[in-house]
């Protein structure tokens, strides 16, 4: 079992107790460090990898709120406390319409579960914490630098995102902590933006309100209990008002079809899509998971018609297995 390697956030950018009003190691207390290891022959192993580590916060007895691309078709979870301990963990649920993951401690952890506040409520500029596994050493002192929609290129949409600044180096699954000690996030990707002309990386955090509705189903189902969207095992980006494909997933509907990174979608039955938001959003308005999709397509200098047969990838995911 590896350990954790050693690292620490530059000092300038750690948070310091005296700035906060709520008791920030015990907040920080409840990030542990999560490490996963998922088959070789998994449909995510390719693209994820097999041995994925991060972050994950206790938010119920022994239940662990993360991000869900690391414990996706895991056979092992493991929760690292910060008193040295380790703790065997279930992958218990993740959700790809949020993207959150909850993992279930199979063992005894002891510490307090941090509560969830209101995304909502949190404003650009407010004072955050990024808290990763290791406390104030391992967590960045933050402030939310935007709240705006984000779409990701493996068939992925957040109607209002939050990004922070200065960005956390180890982002996956940690907690974004408000001035009030609650949780109202859960970080997923480092981006680069462009500021004064200059550079700078944010951390984009999944907001903690797509969790409420769908906790519950998450801890009962492994799910949430509604019929699934389409998908179509695309990978897009939008490029001068256009949507572009840049790779196509084995194994899914784009590649049954033999749509190739580079063609251009151009409409969705027959409505034209000029956005990456536009295109999901007209693409999972047809119906559930199973819906056709009627595409139309340029590809080198030639306009077609498609007729994609979409599909729920969770049926391409294996399940997690409790050991």
């Amino acid at each position: 079992m590896p350990s954790l390697t050693e690292w620490k956030v530059p000092l300038a950018n750690q948070p310091r107790a005296s700035d906060y009003s709520f008791d920030l190691d015990r907040a920080l207390a409840s990030v542990v460090g999560l490490h996963s290891i998922v088959p070789n022959d998994a449909f995510s192993a390719d693209t994820l990898g097999t041995e994925r580590a991060g972050n994950g916060v206790v938010i119920d007895d022994g239940l662990v709120l993360t991000i869900g691309y690391l414990i996706t078709e895991a056979e092992a979870v493991w929760l690292h406390l910060g008193d040295g301990r380790v703790v065997q963990g279930h992958a218990l649920a993740s959700d790809s319409e949020s993207g959150f993951g909850l993992v279930q401690a199979l063992g005894r952890i002891d510490l307090d579960p941090v509560p969830l506040g209101s995304s909502a409520a949190s404003g650009i500029g407010d004072r955050v914490v990024v808290g990763g596994a290791g406390g104030r050493t391992r967590s960045v002192a933050s402030h939310i630098a935007a709240k705006q929609e984000f779409a990701g290129y493996w068939e992925y949409l957040l109607e209002e995102a939050i990004f922070t600044s200065p960005a956390h180096p180890n982002w996956g699954g940690t907690g974004l902590i408000s001035n009030r000690g609650e949780l109202i996030g859960i970080g997923s990707l480092q981006l680069e933006r462009e500021r004064e002309g200059n550079a700078e990386h944010v951390n984009m955090i999944v907001p903690i309100d797509l969790l409420k509705p769908v906790l519950d189903d998450l801890r009962k189902f492994g799910r949430v209990n509604k019929p699934a969207r389409p998908w179509l095992g695309m990978f897009s980006t939008e490029i001068e008002n256009k949507v572009v494909v840049v790779g196509i997933s084995a194994k899914g509907p784009a590649a049954r079809a033999e749509l190739k990174a580079g063609d251009v979608i151009l409409a969705v039955n027959g409505e034209k899509v000029t956005s990456q938001t536009g295109f999901y959003r007209k693409l999972w308005s047809l119906g559930p998971a199973g819906v056709d999709v009627p595409l139309t397509v340029y590809h080198e200098g030639v306009t077609f018609d498609v007729v994609l047969a979409s599909t729920d990838r969770t049926k391409l995911l294996k399940a997690p297995q409790l050991h």
